[in-house]
């Protein structure tokens, strides 16, 4: 793992340590929504305690921001969906991510890849917290509510106001 990234939140800072050697594609994206600033004013949107928390797709007021095209799903690259680690947020279909990412708060092994098949895909693990876990922590404890057409929404936003490679 070479790639840091530092996610500086109205929770706390998350440091993210990045494997480009086994999520290159995965990697070199997120860093792509990073450097643009795409993560700058995005909201935790999604939190299911024992769970994840989820991020990277919406601005204060559940706005959905616009992302680039989909990427490959890497979820084949031995990673696991472990506590603590981050992997990319999809639709069903498994090369469906963009840019927003979810953070495991718990082991979420039904996540993890099995099979090149529909069901089988999985969910690309590209890095894990190093720093912060007691801001993941914090997040998951937090009231959720509905929103729109969102469940599990923070009823007190949770704002990433800087994501940077550090």
């Amino acid at each position: 793992m070479t790639k840091t990234v530092e996610l500086q939140t109205t929770a706390g800072v998350i440091r993210l340590e990045l494997d480009d050697a086994k999520a290159p594609i995965t990697v070199a994206n997120f860093l792509d929504y990073v450097n643009a600033g795409h993560y700058n004013g995005t909201v935790f949107h999604r939190v299911i305690k024992g769970f994840m928390i989820q991020g990277g797709g919406f601005e204060v007021g559940m706005k959905q921001k616009a992302t680039k095209a989909e990427i490959q799903n890497e979820a084949n690259n031995g990673l696991k969906n472990d506590k603590y680690t981050i992997a990319m947020a999809r639709t069903s279909a498994p090369h469906s991510a963009s840019a927003q990412f979810f953070i495991n708060s718990a082991n979420n092994d039904f996540l993890n890849f099995k099979s090149e098949s529909m069901q089988g895909w999985g969910y690309a693990v590209f890095g894990k917290v190093v720093a912060g876990t007691e801001v993941i922590d914090a997040i998951e404890k937090v009231r959720t509510g509905r929103k729109g057409f969102h469940d599990d929404v923070p009823l007190e936003d949770i704002v990433i106001t800087q994501a940077v490679e550090v």
